[in-house]
């Protein structure tokens, strides 16, 4: 075990444990999108993962973890979307029941997914403080194991898989970019990259309606996030005690986008790329097109992450 939370073991052991059931997704380039950023990208699609997000890495790791006995329990959890998806589908992959807390504002797309895998949904209003009284009360009343969206090892050594298929797809990136909301998939990448790629720069990418990482990685201190207010609806949760001192100390920095930079950058992805992302996705875009990023110098190819691809079609940004 490393200093943080999960090795390049565990990760390396996830990906055997998921592989029968994830998708390897594809990595996409776009002459379009390199002119414009003016750097060859290389973008992770894990829209097209099974749920439309990359959080069926770190679900599937997960219960696929659980002992026979824990397992016919059930597995619980909170999310405002992707995450509640991926533990749904994993659970009926294992055959065993799934309650998901949902705040009732969670996107309509996001809550058919998790009943359509056969998951229980619980609503909530939406506060982190309602979600997590309200899963306290399932588990409670079920005795389901807690899997949490993105503060737990399982589901951070999960995703970092994504980053052991793109450098496998991709090698001798000079940078990475993916977006931060509760940081599973920041750390994951995070440790993935500095274990097989040490000399490759990492950024985090973030909405400035919910800057909780950039303001904690300025203040060298976990700041919660509070009142966040931003269309990238993935974004919305805090840090964790696992998932911060990796932004702390392996992330070079964080770089905020405003709402209208991350539709712009979905717009992009969709008309020119044909790259069906969903806001939270297109956070890494605008961030690799900013011009705080355009600036910094020495990175040609840089690996993005897109995150996830479950929009709402019928309230589409433009």
């Amino acid at each position: 075990m490393s200093a943080f939370a999960v090795d390049l073991e565990d990760m390396r052991a996830a990906a055997r444990r998921i592989a029968p059931f994830a998708h390897r997704t594809p990595v996409a380039t776009c002459a379009t999108l390199d002119r414009i950023a003016g750097r060859a990208l290389f973008f992770k699609c894990e829209h097209l993962q099974k749920a439309g997000a990359f959080k069926f890495r770190g679900a599937c790791n997960a219960v696929l973890r659980l002992s026979p006995e824990t397992a016919a329990r059930g597995v619980a959890t909170h999310s405002s979307g992707n995450h509640a998806g991926a533990l749904a589908l994993a659970a009926k992959l294992r055959g065993i029941p799934a309650h998901i807390v949902m705040p009732r504002n969670a996107s309509p797309v996001k809550r058919r997914a998790v009943e359509e895998y056969g998951g229980r949904v619980v609503e909530c209003e939406p506060t982190l403080a309602a979600r997590e009284t309200t899963v306290a009360a399932v588990v409670a009343e079920t005795s389901a194991t807690l899997i949490p969206p993105y503060n737990h090892v399982d589901v951070i050594a999960g995703q970092g898989t994504t980053v052991l298929e793109l450098l496998e797809q991709a090698p001798g990136l000079d940078a990475l970019v993916m977006p931060v909301g509760g940081g599973g998939l920041m750390a994951g990448a995070t440790l993935a990259m500095k274990a097989l790629a040490p000399n490759a720069r990492v950024f985090a990418a973030e909405p400035m309606g919910a800057d909780d990482a950039a303001r904690s990685k300025a203040a060298g201190r976990l700041i919660p996030q509070t009142g966040p207010n931003t269309i990238a609806d993935g974004l919305l949760t805090g840090l964790g005690d696992l998932t911060w001192p990796v932004l702390r100390d392996c992330v070079e920095r964080v770089v905020t986008v405003a709402d209208e930079e991350i539709v712009a950058a979905m717009r992009l992805a969709w008309e020119r790329a044909k790259l069906l992302i969903e806001p939270s996705a297109a956070v890494a875009l605008a961030a690799v097109l900013a011009p705080e990023f355009r600036a910094l110098r020495g990175m040609q190819r840089v690996g993005v992450l897109l995150s996830g691809g479950n929009v709402h079609l019928d309230a589409l940004p433009w």
